[in-house]
């Protein structure tokens, strides 16, 4: 019989919104990295039928140019999707006890919240010669999965 190897995948893909503003430092290198958690909701029907939510905590980290972006773009709320791969770490902690966490260690983050971009108004008009699109006055504020749904999917779900 011949000896099978278990494919190495480790790839995951999470949606969530930020618990907290992103933690940015740089390595001794002058390498920027950025940690953040985010809570994805899951909600399910319980055995007497009931609607459930339950919230799991992600840690992630993102390197180099993606910590940038994160730094610059992200806050406590914002809705993400991460693309990475799993990675655990371990370290000693200021009381002496071994600590360990498994996170994300991201590949690709897409910020999913849109962005009133009243604040860059001065930025853009000073670098473009045509006007600026009336987007500015549009309102963003539901950017929940929800608007995605169909109408049944919707009704299942209340």
């Amino acid at each position: 019989m011949a000896d099978l190897k278990m494919p190495e995948i480790n790839y995951v893909i999470v949606a969530g919104n930020l618990t907290k503003d992103p933690v940015c430092r740089q390595t001794t290198n002058n390498t920027p990295v950025v940690n953040f958690s985010i809570a994805s909701n899951r909600k399910y029907k319980d055995s007497s039928n009931q609607w459930q939510e339950d919230v799991c905590y992600i840690g992630v980290v993102a390197w180099n140019k993606l910590a940038e972006s994160c730094r610059d773009k992200l806050k406590k709320g914002f809705a993400v999707l991460v693309d990475g791969e799993l990675q655990s770490r371990n370290w000693k902690s200021e009381d002496g006890h071994n600590r360990s966490i498994v996170e994300i260690k991201a590949r690709r983050i897409q910020f999913l919240n849109r962005k009133n971009k009243a604040d860059e108004v001065e930025k853009t008009e000073t670098t473009l010669e045509e006007p600026v699109i009336n987007e500015l006055e549009k309102d963003y504020s539901d950017d929940s999965f929800d608007k995605f749904l169909s109408n049944e999917e919707s009704e299942l779900l209340k």
